[in-house]
């Protein structure tokens, strides 16, 4: 990618995390203590279960090495604004969402280099010699995620109507942004993209299927309501992309590892379907 397209991508994945801080307070980090459970099994399903998932579908399908490697950046990366609005949609436990984004974000700073270091060592073959930068990979999470969360946090802090005023413009800003950091995305790997798309596809909406269906299911099992569960399900199912590709573009320079997450975008609004109806469903009873 060119400059101009990379320092874009930086933009855009910044602008993301500012807006997704302009929601939040430092109470929503308080909801654990208050109710630990559901926030517990929703990390446990976001930290545990999605990149165990990954690999193992990795392991199924033999796709190729930069597939696999995008792949297992992908799982490791946070949900994102996009899972709270869909939680939203879903009629869902949006506090509960917004609290598992929030620690899911923190969190994901010091195991995204763990797992990116993982997946180039078990799957790296005639890339192994191209080592990511661990080191650049740590700084570039708390440069994209943890200031410009920190941001958008303290400014909903000082000028809370402000904060309120912008949350939505902001909010549909990052869609806009997303979808064109994904054109641009397939437009400089296009060959690539299409060379590969039939095994993405396949191993892109098993992810989002069993994913969600093992948040759905835990949740069940251990007696969380039905709108927890439901939440959790889209928590565990719906990804950051933008910061997936991000990380790949601009920190590793491997652009081709973000075809993965480009494809993702698209699958995953498709794959929420599910879940968005039954939530409307349950909410009219």
């Amino acid at each position: 990618m060119d400059q101009a397209s990379t320092l874009f991508l930086a933009i855009s994945i910044m602008i993301i995390m500012a807006g997704m801080g302009l929601g939040l307070s430092l109470h929503d980090f308080k909801r654990v203590a208050e109710n630990p459970k559901p926030v517990f099994i929703g990390l446990f399903n976001q930290i545990v279960l999605l990149p165990l998932v990954g690999f193992g579908l990795c392991l199924v399908f033999k796709p190729e090495p930069f597939i696999a490697i995008g792949m297992m950046m992908l799982v490791a990366c946070p949900g994102g604004t996009s899972s709270n609005i869909i939680a939203l949609l879903a009629k869902g436990d949006l506090p509960l969402s917004i609290s598992l984004t929030a620690i899911n974000s923190v969190v994901t700073i010091f195991t995204i280099p763990l797992i990116i270091n993982f997946s180039f060592a078990y799957f790296g073959n005639e890339m192994e010699s191209i080592q990511p930068p661990v080191g650049d990979i740590f700084k570039s999470l708390i440069a994209v995620i943890a200031v410009p969360l920190s941001i958008g946090m303290y400014i909903r802090k000082k000028a809370p109507k402000f904060a309120k005023k912008m949350e939505s413009p902001v909010r549909n800003a990052s869609a806009l942004l997303l979808a064109l950091v994904i054109i641009i995305i397939l437009i400089n790997q296009f060959d690539l993209f299409m060379a590969n798309i039939g095994a993405t596809l396949g191993i892109l909406v098993s992810l989002s299927a069993v994913t969600m269906s093992l948040g759905y299911f835990t949740s069940k099992w251990m007696n969380l309501s039905l709108k927890q569960a439901i939440t959790i399900a889209i928590e565990s199912g719906i990804q950051n992309g933008t910061l997936t590709i991000s990380l790949a573009v601009i920190t590793i320079a491997r652009p081709d590892l973000a075809i993965v997450a480009a494809i993702y975008g698209p699958i995953m609004y498709v794959m929420a379907i599910l879940p968005v109806t039954l939530g409307i469903k349950n909410s009219k009873k």
